[in-house]
């Protein structure tokens, strides 16, 4: 991440994306911050309610329609509920 400027870059996790974060440390010294993810299990992380959301909201049958209208047309987590949800 270059901090100074709130930008962050995602790797894969190869040799090839080690180098080019270390470039990215070499060029902007301290303000790079250079972490590893972990795996994300939603099966762990979230309820089943939010699963199901996900899902109906790609399966329907507007594409156009966002997911606010959406989420009030049916039983679905409202896009503020989620937000304010931690994992």
């Amino acid at each position: 991440m270059v901090r100074r400027f709130g930008r962050v870059a995602l790797l894969s996790e190869t040799a090839f994306a080690a180098f080019q974060a270390l470039r990215l440390r070499a060029k902007h010294g301290s303000d790079i911050q250079i972490e590893r993810t972990e795996p994300f299990n939603e099966f762990e992380t979230l309820d089943e309610e939010v699963r199901v959301a996900a899902a109906a909201y790609e399966d329907r049958e507007t594409p156009s329609l966002p997911y606010a209208a959406f989420a009030a047309r049916n039983d679905h987590p409202e896009p503020d509920e989620l937000r304010d949800r931690e994992l």
